[in-house]
């Protein structure tokens, strides 16, 4: 399905909105002309503060970055999502989550056997995507993993990522030609 809507310049945003457009391009590091990012960017200031949210969970070290990335890819999945899921799945295996995990969750099969800093937190962030609850053992277990920073974070991270990937759904972004992940099976 082509994408529903043009992405923007910098040249085509109204100018009092420029300097949000060039914030949004010195966090990224390139101008907002692909991914979710793109979407956002038609509201500027909204745009902004999205970034700036992605900034702070990006730089903070309350997660080891394969916990970070597990959350994306919770919410990818979660939201069938292809843009996302390409992005977490691949950055998820590179920091250190197993191909068998990665391949489960995108075909829905039963997990592997999972490392005692994984399983607390895929068992939270599947139960609050599926029932938008977390029960008391789960709830418990995971903060038992990170602390509460860490749980607050990881939590934010789903939110955050099915944030992106509604818009990406929404306004059908497509996934990158040189994408490393399977499509998902949806």
């Amino acid at each position: 399905m082509p994408r529903r809507v043009p992405v923007i310049t910098r040249d085509q945003v109204a100018d009092e909105h420029k300097a949000a457009y060039d914030e949004i391009t010195a966090i990224r590091g390139r101008p907002p002309v692909i991914g979710p990012s793109s979407v956002l960017i038609n509201s500027p200031e909204m745009a902004l503060r999205s970034n700036r949210l992605s900034e702070y969970l990006g730089g903070s070290d309350a997660l080891p970055e394969k916990i970070k990335r597990l959350a994306g890819m919770i919410a990818a999945r979660s939201m069938d999502c292809q843009y996302i899921w390409d992005a977490q799945a691949t950055e998820g295996r590179k920091a250190g989550l197993s191909g068998a995990l990665v391949d489960a969750m995108r075909e829905k099969n039963p997990l592997p056997s999972l490392p005692a800093d994984e399983a607390p937190l895929v068992h939270f962030g599947q139960e609050l995507v599926s029932t938008s609850r977390v029960s008391q053992e789960v709830f418990q277990a995971a903060l038992d993993q990170v602390g509460l920073q860490g749980l607050t974070e990881f939590t934010t991270y789903i939110g955050y990522y099915r944030m992106l990937a509604l818009n990406a759904n929404a306004f059908t972004i497509d996934v990158p030609e040189q994408r490393t992940e399977a499509l998902l099976p949806i």
